[in-house]
């Protein structure tokens, strides 16, 4: 409900709810009383309020405040209202602030000079507040009104002035109506040229003669073909003859109760220029894919043939390789020499794919040139990590599990630069002997290749040689398959199935997971 109470002297003062966001009024008056009355009565009223005493004074607040709306007295010191409202609308000259006069004159020349001096009303004072809560409200839908226009227009100023499509409106002979800046850098043409011609001047053949009957067809069936469809590719001709590519949208809208045709046009000049660009570009990254197969093929096979010796056909060699890549940087190797000893080798590269795979090809060679000649490891480790050192890049290296197992002697030699612990297992898998890495890696270039060193063994018993990457493996929460699982699948199956037993072990741990380095298992038994 609205209620009413008295301010005496200044008559009756509106109660009023549901108030919009408030405005802001500047009081202007240079008594005391008055300006107290005026805020508390705006302030009821749901204004933001500011006062001021002068005409100087409010000149500087509105300059500071910038407020929705100004009440001014006539009468004041320093300056009057007159003067304060001159140059209140000089400084408000693109943006429409009211100022109703508030004054105790009230002869028809005041009125006319406050409405000479910028002014938009006048009231008498004693004020009427009814009056003034009256003429309050109508100046506030004013202002409001005048501001949602104001923005509107800033909006549409704005959305003008960033649309880069051309827009044309035609009518339903194709008769330009109307449209906008853009047309001219892309079809040549200014406003004042399209306007009143037929559309069909920005159209090459067939499309421009054949255009009118494109209108005529629609407006008779109401069938799309160009116009009613959306972002169709076509070809749009400037004013100097040239085609180019377009994209164009037109749908039909009514205006002044005529059937009218509204099309956006888009260049697709840059956009098609990269499609091209990005087309030729997919071409050669395939064919630079295709390329890189074939040598990745080549590289393979080659790899292949040096990796894939007929001596790990050897009945006591089982083994087992998981590659991170499509080249693995571990690599396995056996061969027997003329006197029946047995060798075997697990090497694991630096990294991993092609490039750790290259890296232990040196060591390769080295082994099959050295274990059928029967020699020491000793010898040969210190044959290795020379090659090693000699053929691949400062910084990378090999480490390497080497085996010998003289069955005549009963016993096996093992030496190890910086892999994991070569097992010996019992004939049931136990965990018989541990042998931990000893010597630094092949390439590092360690000045003194030590011994190996010599382990007694017995029929049944079984070498294991694992790279770090098989105990590494980790599952999705990051937990790695480790030495614990990896010698409890040994232990838990005869020697002919322990191979299987870990690889199935580890897939169980990973459940779906990629390892990220190259796995390898070697099982060496040890003869009858």
């Amino acid at each position: 409900m609205t209620g009413r109470r008295v301010l005496g002297g200044y008559g009756e003062v509106p109660e009023r709810e549901g108030q919009e966001p408030p405005l802001m009024v500047l009081a202007v008056d240079d008594s005391a009383a008055n300006r107290q009355v005026l805020k508390v009565f705006l302030q009821r009223l749901g204004f933001e309020v500011n006062l001021a005493e002068n005409g100087a004074e409010a000149v500087e607040r509105f300059a500071s405040l910038q407020p929705d709306i100004v009440l001014m007295d006539v009468m004041m010191p320093v300056m009057d209202g007159y003067e304060a409202t001159r140059r209140i609308k000089a400084a408000s000259a693109r943006r429409w602030v009211p100022v109703v006069f508030l004054s105790a004159l009230d002869k028809e020349e005041n009125l006319v000079a406050g409405l000479e001096a910028g002014g938009d009303d006048y009231l008498s004072k004693p004020i009427n507040f009814t009056i003034l809560d009256a003429k309050l409200r109508s100046v506030s839908r004013a202002v409001r009104f005048r501001r949602r226009m104001e923005e509107n227009a800033r909006r549409m100023q704005v959305i003008g002035d960033s649309l880069v499509d051309a827009l044309i409106v035609i009518d339903d002979q194709g008769v330009v109506q109307t449209c906008n800046a853009a047309m001219e850098p892309m079809f040549g043409y200014g406003v004042e040229e399209l306007v009143g011609r037929n559309v069909s001047l920005l159209m090459p053949e067939p499309h421009a003669s054949a255009h009118d009957g494109y209108i005529r067809r629609y407006l008779d069936t109401s069938q799309p073909h160009i116009i009613g469809m959306r972002g169709r590719r076509l070809t749009g001709r400037r004013k100097d003859g040239s085609a180019f590519p377009i994209d164009l949208s037109v749908s039909e809208v009514h205006l002044s109760g005529g059937r009218n045709f509204v099309g956006i046009v888009r260049d697709l000049t840059d956009q098609m220029a990269a499609e091209e660009r990005e087309r030729r570009y997919r071409e050669q990254l395939q064919s630079y894919y295709d390329r890189q197969e074939q040598e990745n093929a080549l590289a393979h096979a080659i790899l292949r043939r040096q990796v894939d010796r007929p001596e790990l056909s050897d009945r006591a060699i089982h083994q087992w390789m998981l590659p991170a890549a499509n080249f693995s940087g571990d690599v396995i190797a056996a061969a027997r020499a003329r006197d029946g000893r047995l060798y075997a080798m697990l090497a694991d590269a630096t990294g991993h794919g092609l490039a750790a795979a290259i890296s232990v090809l040196p060591a390769l060679a080295v082994f099959y040139a050295m274990a059928p000649r029967g020699l020491g490891l000793s010898e040969m480790a210190a044959e290795l990590d020379r090659k090693v050192a000699d053929s691949v890049p400062k910084g990378r290296f090999v480490a390497a599990s080497l085996l010998c197992i003289d069955p005549a002697a009963g016993q096996a030699q093992v030496w190890v630069a910086g892999m994991t612990d070569v097992c010996l297992l019992g004939p049931d898998g136990a965990m018989v002997g541990r042998y931990p890495s000893r010597h630094l890696p092949l390439g590092i270039g360690e000045l003194e290749v030590g011994p190996p060193e010599v382990v007694p063994v017995a029929p049944g018993q079984q070498f294991a040689l694992y790279s770090d990457g098989l105990i590494e493996a980790e599952d999705e929460a990051g937990r790695p398959f480790g030495a614990q699982r990896l010698e409890a699948a040994l232990a838990g199956a005869p020697a002919g199935e322990r191979l299987a037993a870990v690889q199935g072990a580890l897939q169980a741990h990973l459940a779906g997971s990629v390892p990220h380095d190259d796995v390898s298992l070697l099982l060496v038994d040890c003869p009858d």
